[in-house]
């Protein structure tokens, strides 16, 4: 594919704002593109083994290829696989799943890790990315200690509308139901039962909307308690 293709793919990423055209072409050069199809493997791929991923467009479920549990949800415009230049063993241990029809573009870790050394502000966004990923895992285990399971679902859901969501003329955040109860209850480390009974109880007293497709929060959430 034309680097200036990629080019385009890799403009919206954080990651390379503070790169110049010149050095974000020479990275087109070498990196590949891909299009994955919706519940489709990504990390399974041999193709994809030990790279580190740029998601463009959908999103991607990571999970733990010992329990099958989902550890975490990317959304279009971040990375993922950034484990392979820390932990390559680690690495292995996790696989990706399309939760959409996603467009990918991926580099070898090897490579990636001679564009860190030449690029400090490419150094400097991959160490926070990471870095962000461990918060959120210590905040996982702290929501664990001190919040009930009905409060770690209630606020994750609102979390992942907000973030994965757009706001509709009603103003609404509406966001494409992706995830299945199971994932939820891996994600809150709760059971698949559980999440049933609170997005029901959710529904019941008006914050939320969901079908097979969408979930949604109502205008009223500020007056709703749990």
């Amino acid at each position: 594919m034309k680097a200036l293709t990629k080019y385009w793919f890799l403009e919206g990423f954080n990651l390379f704002k503070k790169l110049g055209m010149v050095s974000m072409m020479k990275i087109c050069e070498i990196l590949e593109m891909d299009n994955i199809e919706k519940g489709n493997p990504i990390k399974y791929s041999e193709k994809h083994k030990d790279s580190i991923i740029f998601l463009k467009k959908g999103s991607v479920k990571i999970v733990d290829s010992v329990t099958k549990s989902v550890k975490y949800i990317v959304k279009r415009g971040h990375i993922f696989g950034e484990l392979a230049l820390y932990d390559k063993e680690a690495a292995k241990l996790e696989e990706a799943y399309a939760l959409e029809d996603c467009i990918i573009c991926y580099i070898e870790s090897e490579q990636m890790e001679n564009l860190m050394e030449k690029h400090k502000s490419l150094k400097n966004g991959v160490l926070k990315i990471y870095g962000l990923r461990i918060q959120k895992l210590e905040r996982r285990l702290s929501d664990l200690l001190y919040k009930d399971s009905a409060t770690r679902i209630k606020e994750f859901i609102l979390e992942y509308i907000e973030e994965f969501g757009k706001k509709n003329d009603e103003g609404q955040h509406i966001a494409n139901n992706l995830l299945s109860h199971k994932d939820i209850a891996n994600l809150t480390n709760t059971s698949r039962q559980t999440v049933s009974n609170v997005l029901s109880q959710m529904r019941k007293n008006g914050l939320i909307n969901y079908d097979i497709n969408s979930i949604s929060i109502n205008n009223n959430q500020n007056n709703y308690h749990l």
